[in-house]
């Protein structure tokens, strides 16, 4: 019945002018499901997942099986590699998530979908870990990439929809300064109690380690801002915490983005400047690498986007075999903070599970429903849900 109700939503979307769409009178009650999930679909090969794709692949098998399981309507997909053509893009749909998966559901197709360049493994030009040299291959080639990858578009993001976004107002921060975010500090080396990163590098770094997109999708109840992101993990770094201080930046840009509407500073790839309008609906998404009671990062930054006046208060997300999986952690001595059902997760013995993904709605929707694809691993649905180290996050919403 949800995918016949669907299907009719989706003829009104097609029979109605955008123009239409965005006025009150004409928004319709409808259920909206919206998710995140990384799915881990990268190589540390240019055109290695492209390679994958083209074969069968039983990652990609997993993955396409999870989406129709929990059949989105609006999904962003972290760490799936970019390539210009967008021939990994095709592949993924056409033979993994339009063809019924085993422990799946039905074909699934999304008629609409964004993606775009993004700052990993694309070479800066600049020694950015301070060794002393340039990299130009391998890792040393990936630290002094403006976001750490072995190829251009590695760990790259997809967004796949139902509805059509409107791609003219499609906005990147790419490449987006990081030194202009209001408050950015350089790192400091502690045993210099220098700045981490000479002047002239610190004025051309970049804030986002991949992109930070807000993707406008015309839904039949109004538009909706999908604001997605993939920040870098607070770690792999030294004692001046250039990663962890990067981290709290690239989230602390979403709040910046829903405050400053009219600040000169937050201009997007396309020269366009300020912040989201203050009517406008949205859900923030992504791998956001960050817990807020437990492992590394700065938990103050994601605990404040939390807490912004603009992202509704709710339940948070929560899964059975997260829960058994973070109790298994800390019946071995790994204990945390944060509610075990809550993770997202599983980092191994060292991290154990984290809660570093993310579904945030704005006020203005109604809540029918949230949860993260993590079934405990006596159920039938485990077969398919260890494609990736996280698991989909998604909540369901009225508009």
């Amino acid at each position: 019945m949800r995918t016949l109700f669907l299907l009719f939503t989706m003829t009104l979307a097609a029979c109605s002018s955008p123009a239409k769409m965005d006025e009150p009178a004409s928004r319709q009650a409808m259920p909206l499901r919206v998710a995140t999930y990384n799915t881990s679909l990268f190589s540390d090969d240019a055109g290695g997942v492209i390679r994958q794709l083209e074969g069968d692949d039983p990652h990609a098998r997993k993955i396409a099986a999870v989406l129709q399981k929990v059949r989105p309507d609006l999904v962003l997909l972290n760490e799936f590699d970019y390539d210009d053509a967008h021939r990994a893009a095709d592949l993924f749909q056409q033979r993994y998530l339009e063809i019924a998966q085993p422990g799946g559901g039905e074909p699934l197709r999304y008629p609409y979908r964004y993606l775009a360049p993004v700052n990993t493994g694309v070479p800066s030009g600049l020694d950015l870990d301070r060794n002393g040299s340039v990299g130009t291959s391998g890792r040393e080639r990936g630290n002094d990439a403006w976001g750490y990858g072995l190829h251009p578009g590695q760990y790259g993001m997809l967004v796949l929809s139902r509805f059509p976004i409107d791609e003219a107002q499609v906005r990147s921060f790419q490449l987006l300064r990081w030194s202009t975010l209001p408050g950015a500090t350089n790192p400091v080396d502690p045993t210099s109690n220098q700045a981490f990163y000479p002047d002239a590098i610190w004025k051309q770094l970049r804030l986002s380690s991949k992109s930070h997109w807000d993707v406008p999708v015309r839904t039949p109840g109004g538009v909706v801002h999908f604001l997605v992101s993939h920040p870098t993990p607070p770690v792999f770094d030294g004692p001046e915490n250039r990663n962890g201080l990067r981290n709290a930046d690239e989230i602390r840009l979403w709040r910046e983005y829903l405050t400053s509407r009219d600040a000169p500073w937050l201009c997007d790839d396309q020269g366009r400047c300020g912040g989201l309008a203050a009517d406008a609906r949205f859900v923030i998404a992504g791998d956001l690498n960050n817990d807020p009671a437990d492992g590394d990062g700065q938990h103050e930054a994601i605990i404040e986007l939390l807490e912004h006046p603009r992202v509704m208060r709710m339940a948070t997300p929560r899964s059975e075999g997260g829960e058994e999986t973070a109790l298994a952690y800390a019946a071995k001595g790994l204990q945390r903070r944060g509610s075990p059902a809550h993770v997202t997760g599983d980092f191994g013995r060292r991290n154990g599970a984290l809660r570093l993904d993310y579904v945030l709605p704005s006020t203005g929707f109604r809540l029918t429903g949230s949860g993260v694809f993590w079934p405990k691993k006596d159920q039938p649905d485990a077969a398919i849900a260890d494609g990736s180290d996280h698991h989909l996050v998604w909540v369901d919403l009225t508009l």
